[in-house]
């Protein structure tokens, strides 16, 4: 079997949800460095989910169910594996869709890297933390992970998997030789337009915003936080890729990670900064939080970001207004909007 040394020189990268949001970004981070032959397992569908990819060079597209056979075959190449690949609605009510999806292919996956030597970095979620109640610190133990609450089906599909390398790790079980499981924020950015209800309210509100319509945000029903005034951290997807190259860079460095910035901003602050990247004067109109939803939003969300930075990454994040400047003047309010 190589080793984890000889398999990064020239080697052969996997991102599972390569034409995703997340995913897809990657791959052009990856491409843009140079990392090797980088192959894309994922679904394209029908809508218009490919245009995410059709600017990279790739060794190969492996659908899903697909991959296990590909390893087989090809698994001596490969260096390190990134799995961004999951049902990622936070709507999503089959569980049985997302225990085989979200739950059993990345305990999958942690085996075959495990037992091959082969790195692996995966997307887990904030919405691990439930209410917020616990606090938003990236405890990886067994016993700090026990005590969230995740309030949807999704949230809790990725918990399962932390709480399980976490009592995998604790107890000596067989691991990769670097592992990382990341907790990611409210992200943002290129190439996540097939999402629809999904797609991160920067894009929501410029689409209504430079339509000529008042940016729409829900009404607080909370005392403690004003029409406008819900939190949450803001990540600039750009910044979520430079800290999974840092980390292919570190293989020494593994663990649970936060990936936000650190620091809540208002959805006011957020439309002020899509209507300045516009240029236009703001327009807020309020909306009740629809009756479905209400009892389980999350008025605050903040990433603690110790951890990480302790670890050694030291990159600054980018700021919401930067962010979204960069965001709708480089892609929104182009003619080509793809990264």
């Amino acid at each position: 079997m190589a080793t984890p040394v000889e398999f990064y020189e020239g080697g052969m990268i996997i991102v599972t949800g390569g034409a995703g949001f997340i995913g897809s970004n990657l791959v052009a981070a990856l491409e843009a460095r140079g990392d090797g032959e980088i192959v894309v397992c994922d679904r394209l569908g029908t809508d218009g989910k490919w245009r995410n990819i059709a600017k990279r060079e790739l060794a190969d597209i492996v659908a899903p169910e697909a991959l296990f056979d590909f390893l087989k075959a090809h698994g001596y190449r490969v260096s390190a594996i990134l799995h961004m690949g999951a049902i990622s609605a936070t709507t999503e009510t089959n569980a049985d869709l997302l225990v085989r999806e979200n739950v059993r292919f990345t305990l999958d996956l942690w085996d075959w890297c495990a037992a091959h030597g082969v790195p692996l970095i995966h997307a887990s979620s904030a919405a691990t933390y439930g209410d917020g109640a616990a606090g938003f610190d990236d405890d990886g133990s067994p016993e700090g992970l026990a005590a969230l609450r995740p309030l949807n089906a999704y949230g809790w599909s990725k918990h399962v998997v932390d709480r399980r390398i976490a009592r995998v790790v604790a107890e000596g079980g067989r691991v990769p030789p670097q592992w990382a499981s990341l907790k990611f924020f409210n992200v943002y950015g290129p190439n996540e337009y097939h999402k629809d209800g999904m797609r991160s309210v920067v894009e929501q509100l410029h689409e209504q915003i430079a339509a000529g319509e008042p940016a729409t945000l829900f009404r607080s029903h909370n005392p403690d936080y004003p029409d406008g005034g819900q939190m949450r951290d803001f990540v600039w997807v750009g910044d979520c890729a430079a800290v999974v190259l840092w980390l292919l860079d570190h293989p020494e460095v593994s663990g649970l990670f936060n990936l936000g910035t650190g620091k809540a901003r208002s959805f006011g602050d957020l439309a002020r900064a899509v209507f300045a990247a516009l240029g236009r004067e703001p327009k807020i109109r309020y909306i009740d939080t629809p009756e479905a939803i209400r009892a389980k939003y999350q008025y605050f969300t903040e990433a603690r970001m110790d951890r990480l930075r302790d670890a050694g990454y030291d990159a600054p994040f980018t700021t919401l207004e930067d962010g979204v400047a960069a965001y709708i003047g480089g892609y929104l309010s182009a003619e080509d909007p793809y990264f």
